[in-house]
């Protein structure tokens, strides 16, 4: 297997609460409620661990209440690299609804000074110097740091020639394609933002798509939940379907289709089976907290439940895998 660093620079402490029906200004009883250390790269971490590569989980950490994440670092087997800041890391907010509504709560994490960023990025130089198979950038940038952070990341993995896959949005997914990552994640929303425009059908999302790979990014995935998802790979292109499955969750499904298609990736597994992966994980996510098990009793009848499409016809490019 390989070796991963995933960098979450404004990692969380994630408090999903399920509730029967949320009425602003009234007190409500939850039905449930659960307290998870979180944060996108962290999510990256936890799935590929579990598939047995070697994961470095990089980025920063409040010291006031890093307890949770150390445990999870342990009990995932995950080597700890954050860079340890003072404060507190942030916890955000996911109110589940009966009917399927979610309301998102989240919050700023603590601010990055100068020193901060130099400390991280004196380990960053060390941690690229063990030549890691991949370098995972996900979620936001915390007070303190703006988008040239990203594109400085970035530049220091294609110094060492390694991959960049990214998950981040607004002006720090733009930074982080116009350094030029090898994939990036954008979902639905975030490719139009980008964009600059409303993406209203298949052809003009396809159109953005094709913009965001000729502005930097070799490769992507756009992802629209449970509508399913487009990915572009070179010049391939294929849209993808996922099962239909009961949705408790979505907190970590876009957190398991990335590091699902990583892990294909990795493994040099054929362009759709690393997609059917990641597709599936990503469904076997939204069904309860917590990122996707690929260890579910029915994951085998989840993948064969995603249907996959070539969207483009004519031979696949070289830079696609058959």
């Amino acid at each position: 297997m390989s070796h991963v660093l995933a960098i979450t620079l404004n990692p969380a402490l994630d408090l999903s609460i399920g509730l029967g029906q949320l009425s602003p200004g009234q007190l409500h009883r939850a039905e449930h409620a659960e307290t998870v250390a979180a944060g996108k790269g962290h999510n990256v971490a936890v799935v590929l661990a579990g598939l047995g590569h070697t994961v470095t989980a990089a980025g920063f950490l409040g010291s006031d209440n890093d307890g949770s994440h150390m445990r999870l670092f342990d009990e995932a087997g995950i080597h700890d690299g954050c860079t340890r800041v003072s404060g507190a890391t942030r916890t955000n907010v996911k109110i589940s609804e009966t009917d399927g509504r979610v309301t998102d709560i989240n919050t700023p994490g603590p601010t990055i000074s100068t020193t901060d960023w130099q400390r991280f990025v004196d380990t960053l130089a060390g941690q690229l110097a063990a030549a890691p198979a991949a370098v995972v950038i996900a979620g936001s940038l915390p007070p303190g740091l703006g988008t040239e952070a990203v594109a400085e990341i970035v530049a220091a993995c294609r110094a060492r020639a390694v991959d960049v896959w990214l998950d981040t949005s607004g002006a720090a997914l733009a930074a982080g394609i116009t350094a030029g990552v090898a994939w990036a994640k954008p979902n639905d929303d975030e490719l139009a933002d980008w964009a600059g425009r409303p993406l209203d059908d298949a052809a003009t999302r396809l159109e953005a798509a094709r913009a965001m790979q000729a502005a930097g990014a070799r490769n992507l995935v756009v992802s629209a939940g449970g509508q399913g998802l487009q990915a572009l790979i070179g010049e391939c292109c294929y849209t993808l379907t996922p099962p239909r499955v009961p949705v408790v969750n979505t907190v970590c499904a876009g957190d398991s289709l990335l590091a699902g298609l990583l892990h294909g990736w990795l493994s040099a597994w054929p362009d759709a089976e690393a997609l059917r992966f990641g597709c599936a994980l990503g469904a076997e996510a939204v069904r309860h907290v917590g990122v996707g098990q690929p260890a579910a009793a029915d994951f085998s009848d989840l993948l064969a439940r995603v249907t996959l499409n070539e969207q483009e016809a004519g031979q696949p490019a070289p830079e696609c895998r058959a």
